[in-house]
């Protein structure tokens, strides 16, 4: 676990929802004991802040859905296009070597006597391929393991905005009930 996911853990949907029925009876309650309205009139007005408190949820958990399933989708089309490079990379390093070994194969047969200079200098310029290759695709990998965090980094602050600008909007709904 990384220091991100150490600062800001995640919470499930279904923390949220046991959260806002335990707020929502907690309130109830204490509506019927403070509350200057009759009974009847009372039950109506927390049925409805009820009823409104459940919609916003469902709202919530329902953009929280919709957002998680974006992030999953790029996190799958990066991971696809990371893998395309790789792989791409090492079709490219196989025909190098193959092409570098049929090289030296012929130098061999051709000229017993220059045999170990060519061989020693195909091993140089496949070490430097092979290098090359590499550095390309860690290179490749970073950016795109940076972009996706940088993605997925950027839809959890969206989604914590939102979830904080909703949670801050449903209380300031709250009806204040005077005391006796």
């Amino acid at each position: 676990m990384n220091e991100v996911e150490k600062q800001y853990p995640v919470q499930t949907s279904s923390t949220f929802v046991k959260g806002v029925f335990i707020g929502g009876l907690l309130g109830a309650a204490a509506a019927l004991l403070f509350a200057p309205k009759p009974g009847r009139e009372l039950r109506g007005d927390i049925s409805e802040k009820f009823v409104e408190a459940t919609d916003k949820t469902k709202e919530v958990a329902g953009n929280v859905t919709d957002r998680t399933k974006e992030i999953a989708t790029t996190v799958a089309d990066q991971t696809s296009q990371v893998a395309g490079l790789v792989s791409d990379s090492a079709v490219s390093l196989a025909q190098t070597v193959s092409t570098k070994a049929k090289d030296v194969a012929k130098s061999i047969t051709e000229n017993k006597e220059t045999v170990s200079s060519s061989l020693a200098d195909a091993a140089q310029s496949v070490a430097k391929d092979v290098k090359d290759a590499s550095d390309n695709v860690s290179k490749d990998v970073k950016d795109a393991s940076n972009d996706v965090s940088k993605e997925t980094q950027n839809k959890t602050n969206e989604v914590k905005k939102e979830v904080n600008s909703t949670t801050s909007t449903t209380g300031s709904n709250n009806t204040s009930f005077p005391t006796r």
